[in-house]
């Protein structure tokens, strides 16, 4: 966000002015690039066209069922004879000249409402990221030369009328680089969209920003890329196109001063937005790094461990395979695993058969 207090307003020859004009507070809320693409993108599809298929596409031959008990498949087929086309599939999806499935209605839900809160807080930001030199650049935007941003021109440029004169003014405020860079890009589209009167796809440029129409619509208009807008009608699809912050805007300087009655300050309501007043940012300072590495902060935090820190669980391993990790579980398992060892060791004993029994013993037996 900026910071400056006050900003320099530049005339038609492009040198500053005695006069300056301090810094409105939409300036100073905060940068929310989650909040802005999810609001550029529910915004964008409301200018969305609707589509449909024909209702009649695929269904306009006569085809019927030809039945069970032919070996076919039950799906409706062309009638009559004497050409291709007889006995094709028809009507189905999956079949040659057949509709779509699920074909597409007019009545779908094209337009989605936005929270009214969510896009002046999105519009809010995207004005913020535009006092931010670094977003402008990062943007694509031509602005190397150009001597401060926000750029404000004086309320005499909102009397032009001549693309002539808008030229030498953006030459004059070293703006027009930014201007030559869309025409250098413009190009063919690719796809059919080049059949639909959208023939040529370029940048996008300068955002001129006004209070009064006295014909610097008609001095801009003409121009590649540069578009304008009333302050009273931000729009962001205009301040972020295609959600990215930074878009490269010149106000002038009715408009600039105009921005504390549009969007108001964190403690003062808006005159144009009844009731609204700017979020707060929730930290003072967003540079979380430059808070990390501050005196204040290092001087109560841990010093930090060794770079290789030991894991705070040791490794699974199977104790059956393991002893030591089955010795840990079961005590016991070691008695066991060294009585197995020293039987092992031990000089087996032979035992031997004992003789069968006797004759003499076999004749008692049997004796009556």
């Amino acid at each position: 966000m900026a910071a400056r207090p006050v900003v320099s307003v530049f005339g038609l020859n492009g040198s500053k002015l005695d006069a300056t004009v301090p810094l409105p507070s939409v300036f100073t809320a905060p940068i929310r690039p989650d909040l802005v693409q999810f609001v550029h993108k529910n915004m964008a599809k409301n200018r969305r066209q609707p589509y449909a298929a024909k209702q009649q596409a695929g269904e306009e031959t006569s085809a019927e069922s030809w039945g069970t008990g032919r070996a076919v498949a039950r799906i409706p087929r062309v009638g009559g004879g004497g050409t291709h086309r007889a006995g094709q599939a028809a009507f189905g999806n999956m079949t040659r000249g057949g509709r779509m499935f699920a074909p597409n209605k007019v009545w779908r839900k094209w337009h989605i409402r936005t929270n009214s809160n969510q896009k002046r807080y999105a519009t809010a930001s995207a004005v913020a990221a535009s006092g931010v030199s670094a977003l402008v650049s990062g943007r694509g935007h031509r602005i190397s030369n150009i001597e401060e941003v926000p750029l404000v021109v004086s309320a005499e440029v909102e009397s032009l009328s001549k693309t002539k004169e808008a030229i030498a003014l953006l030459k004059a405020l070293k703006a027009y680089a930014d201007v030559a860079k869309v025409s250098n890009t413009r190009s063919i589209r690719a796809g059919r969209g080049k059949m639909r009167n959208r023939r040529h796809r370029q940048r996008r440029g300068p955002l001129v920003v006004f209070a009064q129409d006295k014909g610097i619509s008609r001095a801009f208009r003409n121009l590649p890329g540069v578009e304008l807008v009333d302050v009273t009608r931000l729009n962001l699809l205009q301040l972020a196109p295609g959600g990215h912050l930074g878009r490269f805007v010149i106000w002038t300087q009715p408009a600039f001063e105009a921005l504390n009655k549009v969007f108001g300050s964190q403690t003062e309501e808006s005159v144009q937005k009844k009731g609204y007043t700017l979020p707060v940012p929730v930290i003072t300072n967003p540079d979380v790094s430059r808070l990390i590495g501050s005196d204040e902060i290092q001087a109560v935090v841990r010093p930090s461990g060794p770079k290789n820190m030991r894991r705070p669980f040791g490794q699974k391993k199977n104790p059956l395979r393991n002893t030591q990790v089955l010795v840990r579980l079961n005590p016991y398992a070691q008695v066991l695993r060294r009585a197995e060892i020293l039987g092992k060791n031990k000089k087996t004993k032979k035992y031997t058969h004992k003789k069968s029994a006797s004759a003499k013993f076999l004749q008692i037996l049997k004796a009556d």
